[in-house]
């Protein structure tokens, strides 16, 4: 690194992203740096406004700029930024080109049949030009009431823009001006080989050290300012603010919709990912709403220093987070009145929405968060800071908690201190792995407390808890009963919560399945509020709640205005003590229908059919399957012979959609048991990605290792013992009708010192 480089890097450097590689690093630093050069703009100097203007892209061809018969995308941005005059192009293209007639100019498309998919040599210019709409649903048959979803309607879009085979292509659009709009596209592909640093031993793969760090933020669209030349000599790096300075204004108003975001049109994972789905590294009332953003290699959406008033809006949120940040939503740096809205956010990695120290409040309401954690046992919702509201959600099959608060830092607009006001109400929790609502204190400050919460919190009356747990350490309430007898179908509930606040009580669904053990007593999922109680001066509540039976657990979470929301309360039932409960008990491992994030759009009703006669139900179907996959010495690599293997499970899954799998990474003895546990899951997670490909649904597979724990041959010594050690077991659940015959296959064996 040249010296220049090292200095600016000594700076208060702002952390913006975690580096996602594109192949072969399954580990990976926590965060990358941003240097201050031009990554943004490819402009140097500013320009006036140029005349609005329509351009029709009629080429799916790129490169350079030259005065052929046809006009492409690059071609068009230049045209529309007012860096290409249409003198410098022939008359056909011209033909293309003419004043705009409303208020900003757009690029359309009128592209040939079957010549749709537009792959980029390299980064298009900068969308420069205030007023600009990028409109994919120009091109000749886009219909705008067609959808592949039924969940969400989302217009299918034929316009695709990818990088070029061979090409490295980083970033898809980037948006440096105000009132932009991108809509009707498909896009994926963009992200960048990092630049292979030697930092040390904090990124490991296969063994070595091999970190890796990015200078610019990579995804299908960016939105950020535009920077300062390229001549970063001639700058001094800020000390406080860096990146920005006074004349880096974030682009206002950009609207982004109705846009497929790192999906194929034909609904596949792509083979080379993109980064991130929108990057808002600097921006100021983004709309993202209407948009299918899937199978990133990070975050679906992701903010960095500055975000304010960013609306997420009635988006389908899949399958986000398979190589590095495994968030599907992560907002950081100021997002002042944010909001997360009406989104389906289902089997991304990690947590569905991820708050990470961000500035100012973010309202997360009305969004289906379903199975998430498929990679990371991560919260559904993670929340660092204070005035944050999350209501009205379904948040359900969470490996991990539903909502949790962390205890610090504050940092609401600069302030620090503890989280407070964190507003957590009518949400409906089912099948978790943890608490509904889980308040982090100060002593559990462990990765996986700040991930997955730390439990249930004792009852507090000391000086210090408003300072050191999440949301000031509200206190749960407590019911005076373990059992209440009911009148018909109502009953009378009592119990004591911190004076003033306003209490929820609701039904429990299952019992929880704790981090640890596969049931934590007197715990539940939040599944139904059924009415809202006031604490007295003295903290005393007293509510009536109807339409339950014996046998219905009932649990009650606290609000207060000053602090927040509370923890669970420990469960109370109607009925007596000897009442069976009414609640689902489900084992860790549950024959479950399998899971599903999306669905066709039903068709219209035909007409009736007359009643076939009754089917003679069909004799089990027996099959045989591949339990396992195995490895090379301190590898995680799919070799082809495991390819092989794994083919004939994907076909299997494919013809039984009810099936789901659990892949189960395993190492032999020869290291340390951290290394071989990261070792055991980089196996299940290269066996889950293989998968993926090959048109898996994320949904139907969650990781877990085993490390060495579980040896084929315990305290075998011979090379064909530590061969049988290497693993991936594939546990197949939810056999319905059939008999499979479980085949642990040794094909692709690789034993050391063996060719």
């Amino acid at each position: 690194m040249s010296k220049k480089r090292s200095k600016v890097k000594g700076k208060r450097s702002k952390v913006i992203c975690s580096l996602l590689p594109i192949k072969k690093i399954f580990y990976v630093l926590p965060s990358i740096f941003f240097l201050p050069s031009a990554v943004f703009a490819q402009d140097s100097t500013t320009i006036p406004s140029p005349p609005a203007v329509r351009a029709v892209v009629n080429s799916n061809a790129d490169g350079p700029v030259s005065a052929d018969g046809q006009l492409t995308l690059r071609e068009a941005i230049k045209v529309v930024n007012g860096t290409l005059t249409p003198d410098r192009l022939s008359s056909a293209e011209q033909a293309q080109i003419a004043p705009a007639t409303g208020g900003g100019s757009t690029i359309e498309f009128n592209l040939p049949s079957g010549a749709t998919t537009i792959e980029l040599q390299s980064v298009l210019p900068d969308l420069a030009a205030p007023g600009l709409t990028v409109d994919g649903g120009t091109q000749p048959g886009y219909d705008p009431n067609t959808s592949a979803t039924a969940e969400i309607e989302i217009p299918i879009p034929l316009v695709t823009i990818t990088p070029a085979p061979e090409q490295e292509v980083f970033r898809g659009l980037t948006v440096v001006a105000d009132n932009i709009t991108i809509r009707g596209l498909n896009m994926y592909g963009f992200n960048a080989e990092p630049i292979k640093q030697q930092l040390g031993s904090a990124l490991i793969y296969d063994g070595k050290a091999d970190p890796a760090t990015l200078t610019t933020p990579p995804g299908n669209i960016v939105i950020a300012h535009r920077n300062p030349p390229p001549d970063i000599s001639q700058q001094k790096p800020p000390a406080s603010s860096f990146p920005f300075r006074e004349r880096d204004v974030p682009p206002q108003n950009i609207v982004i919709e109705n846009n497929w975001l790192g999906i194929t049109q034909d609904e596949r994972v792509p083979d080379r990912l993109s980064a991130f789905g929108v990057y808002a590294f600097n921006t100021k009332g983004t709309i993202i709403r209407n948009n299918r953003i899937s199978y990133h290699a990070g975050s679906a959406i992701i903010t960095s220093v500055r975000a304010e008033n960013t609306q997420v809006v009635q988006n389908i949120i899949v399958g986000n987070g398979i190589d590095g940040m495994p968030d599907a939503l992560r907002f950081e740096g100021v997002v002042d009145n944010s909001q997360v809205l009406g989104n389906l956010i289902c089997a991304n990695d990690g947590a569905g929405v991820y708050l990470f120290k961000p500035q100012g409040d973010i309202l997360v309401q009305n969004n289906k968060i379903t199975y998430n954690g498929r990679r990371l046992r991560r919260a559904a919702v993670f929340v660092m800071g204070s005035d944050h509201k999350v209501l009205g959600n379904e948040i359900d099959h969470q490996a991990g908690p539903g909502v949790v608060v962390t205890a610090f830092p504050e940092n609401n607009l600069g302030k620090r201190g503890v989280a407070k006001r964190n507003e957590i109400r009518n949400n409906k929790f089912s099948a978790l792995e943890g608490l509904s609502i889980d308040l982090n204190s100060r002593r559990n400050l462990g990765v996986i407390d700040f991930q997955r919460g730390d439990g249930p919190n004792p009852k507090r009356n000391s000086s210090n808890r408003r300072k050191d747990t999440g949301n000031a350490a509200i206190n749960a309430p407590r019911f005076t009963e373990k059992a209440f007898a009911p009148s018909g179908s109502s009953a009378t509930i009592t119990g004591k919560a911190d004076k003033g606040s306003e209490g929820a009580i609701n039904r429990l669904s299952d019992y929880q399945r704790g981090l640890e053990a596969i049931y934590q007593p007197g715990y539940g999922a939040l599944t139904e509020p059924l009415t809202i109680v006031s604490a007295g001066e003295d903290g005393e509540f007293t509510a009536q709640v109807e339409n339950v039976q014996p046998g219905d657990m009932i649990s009650a979470i606290a609000t207060d205005p000053k602090y927040g929301t509370s923890e669970p309360a420990v469960a109370t039932k109607i009925g007596t003590l000897d009442t069976p409960p009414n609640v689902n008990v489900t084992p860790r491992i549950e024959p479950i229908n399998p899971p599903q994030c999306v669905s066709r759009p039903i068709p219209p009703p035909t007409p009736p059919t007359p009643t076939p006669p009754p089917e003679i139900p069909p004799e089990p179907i027996q099959i045989q399957v591949p339990r396992n996959v195995h490895f090379a010495l301190d590898k995680s690599f799919i070799s082809d012979e495991s390819a092989e293997v794994l083919d004939k499970v994907a076909g299997v899954l494919k013809q039984y959609p009810f099936i789901v799998i659990e892949l189960q990474g395993h190492t032999d003895p020869r290291a340390s048991n951290a290394y071989n546990q990261a070792l055991g899951k980089r196996r299940a997670l290269s066996t889950r990605n293989y998968l993926l490909r090959k048109g898996i649904a994320p949904e139907r597979m969650t990781i877990r290792s085993f490390g060495e724990s579980q040896r084929k041959v315990p305290g075998g010594t011979d090379v064909v013992d530590y061969a049988r050690d290497r693993r991936t077991e594939i546990i197949f659940k939810d056999i319905r009708g059939i008999e499979l015959e479980i085949i642990d296959q040794e094909q692709d064996l690789q034993i050391e010192g063996r060719r």
